[in-house]
């Protein structure tokens, strides 16, 4: 199980760590904490130090009932951390987090490998002429709704049998663009109750049937400290708990904020499956 990063192959069939590195001023977690160059690049490459294979890079928070950003800000944001980042660190795969063609594009442009998007298409009818054309892999997040309403549709009759159907129907259109590298993301916290959530942990083998590579984002998410009945700040037991399970049932990539514990996790993982 492979997927190519400008001709680089990575084998997801040793699962690997994401490092989330948010460049906006509102984030849940680490909002306006890496203002300047010097803050950005340090937690680069600790990231990297600690053994993180991507950096997802988000310059628009998707948060519940987040305010809404420009796509020229979008850029104005992303574009130069990209930059930044690649000239420290040229070997690095840097992954954006944008559901918008257009970010996409620059961020492309400018030497990014993945795309990362929460709406799989839905929010841009270009984004999949996007990733086509530039031959990327590319994170299909089940979401209903944008960060603004999200929280107010999740009502479902059967939600991992409709996020299946969801992913299939995904599946098909993305390939008829011709676009072969794909990630599935079951959007922990994304138009799901904290319970939805959790069910959707607890079976979350069934995405498998799908054939493609799952990657699991619930970092310090609230299903874990709601539950916990603490904060994003205490959350990191509890995300390595769950990071675990989800390894467990067949994820490829932990998206996180905390990659040496993450890692840890992985390697824990490969020493009992080995």
């Amino acid at each position: 199980m492979f997927i190519n990063c400008k001709g680089q192959l990575i084998d997801l069939s040793i699962p690997k760590v994401m490092g989330i590195l948010n460049v906006t001023p509102n984030s849940f977690f680490d909002g306006g904490k890496y203002k300047n160059e010097e803050e950005i690049i340090s937690q680069v490459d600790k990231m990297l130090s600690e053994g993180a294979t991507f950096i997802d890079i988000g310059a628009y928070s998707s948060k519940p009932s987040a305010e809404f950003v420009t796509e020229a800000e979008e850029i104005e944001r992303i574009v130069p951390v990209i930059e930044l980042i690649l000239k420290h660190f040229p070997n690095a795969l840097l992954s954006i987090d944008t559901f918008r063609a257009e970010v996409a594009k620059a961020s492309l442009e400018s030497g990014a490998v993945i795309i990362n998007d929460i709406a799989a298409g839905e929010l841009d009818d270009k984004m999949f002429d996007v990733i086509a054309k530039y031959n990327v892999p590319y994170i299909m997040m089940h979401m209903r709704g944008n960060p603004q309403t999200m929280q107010s549709l999740t009502q479902y009759d059967d939600i991992v049998k409709e996020m299946l159907f969801y992913f299939s129907e995904k599946v098909r259109k993305v390939r008829s663009f011709g676009i072969n590298d794909l990630i599935l993301d079951p959007g922990f916290g994304f138009a799901k109750t904290t319970d939805q959530n959790y069910e959707v942990l607890q079976k979350m083998e069934l995405f498998n049937l799908l054939e493609l590579p799952v990657l699991a984002g619930v970092s310090r998410k609230s299903m874990i400290y709601k539950t916990l009945h603490n904060t994003a700040q205490e959350a990191l037991n509890g995300t390595t708990v769950l990071n675990t399970i989800a390894l467990s049932k067949g994820a490829k990539i932990l998206r996180v904020h905390d990659v040496k514990e993450a890692m840890e996790c992985v390697t824990l993982f490969n020493k009992m499956n080995s």
